[in-house]
């Protein structure tokens, strides 16, 4: 494992890291890119409900404090040009934005719609089973125009 900045554990980049795979091209959570440059890396989730992007850091670290101001910004750019493009692209009922969880200890922030039509009763945070699929390449196609 090779070492990073920070002295917390989940600070070690591991061999199995999976958002270090995808952005080498492999893996489970590999999807089409939308941007991608030496700060952050832009790609829409696996699979055909539109709508579910991820903005990562290029270097492997695990936490929002632990950013460059330099990885911050590129990190607020990308979400927010990610939120304006789905918003025109699908024409959602919401955009979110989240950064949750330690399952995978590489900075990455979700960005996502609730499409129109989503039963109250679907959480936010889930995909509504009935969601628009599509083409999620063509999709990205289509939201690298605003980069």
């Amino acid at each position: 494992m090779a070492e990073r900045s920070g002295s917390a554990s989940f600070q070690r980049v591991p061999d199995e890291c999976l958002i270090c795979a995808k952005h080498r091209g492999s893996g489970p959570l590999a999807g089409p890119v939308v941007f991608e440059d030496d700060l952050v890396v832009v790609s829409h989730q696996p699979g055909e409900v539109l709508g579910h992007l991820f903005v990562e850091t290029r270097r492997h670290v695990a936490t929002l404090d632990l950013l460059t101001v330099a990885e911050a910004e590129a990190v607020a750019r990308a979400v927010r040009l990610v939120a304006v493009g789905l918003r025109a692209e699908l024409d959602p009922e919401f955009v979110f934005s989240a950064v949750v969880g330690r399952a995978v200890a590489h900075f990455h922030q979700h960005v996502f719609v609730r499409h129109r039509g989503t039963p109250d009763e679907v959480p936010w945070d889930e995909d509504w089973p009935e969601a628009p699929t599509g083409d999620a390449a063509d999709l990205c196609a289509r939201l690298r125009t605003r980069f």
